[in-house]
């Protein structure tokens, strides 16, 4: 199995961290599907031209779907939340997704910066179906400081 776990794909923290994007997953954001077959390395895969293995079928359009009510809050107790609405593709005719990849939007799959992998832990397919992808209640990503 290729995907083993959830992380931050670390290029793009830094640039968001060090202000050097000029924009935003809260304006750009976009969630694309990928099968077992892609292997992340969160330290080195600074483009979405580095993803491999995405998902194809009905109801899925290459590059994935724009996110949806993004949210970046810095919580009281010293952390920093990433929150988005559950992604939904209705209709959808999908074979085994096994992630979802959160990436910011610039302008093309050699320029588009991957931000955070989402791991379904069991691949999950639909059949002119709903595949929904659940954010976490506490958020999709959550950084303590």
């Amino acid at each position: 199995m290729a995907i083993t776990k959830s992380s931050v794909y670390g290029l793009t923290l830094r640039k968001a961290l060090t202000n050097d994007l000029g924009t935003s997953l809260l304006v750009d954001g976009k969630m694309m599907l990928v099968n077992d077959g892609y292997t992340p390395n969160f330290d080195t895969h600074a483009f979405r031209s580095s993803i491999t293995n995405q998902v194809t079928g009905t109801g899925y359009t290459d590059g994935g779907a724009d996110i949806v009510s993004p949210t970046l809050v810095i919580g009281s107790a010293g952390a920093l939340t990433f929150d988005l609405a559950d992604q939904v593709w209705a209709a959808s005719t999908i074979a085994s997704a096994m992630a979802g990849i959160i990436y910011l939007d610039v302008g093309s799959a050699a320029t588009d910066l991957p931000f955070v992998l989402l791991d379904f832990v069991t691949p999950v397919s639909t059949n002119a179906g709903i595949l929904t992808v659940e954010i976490n209640a506490a958020g999709a990503v959550q950084l303590n400081f």
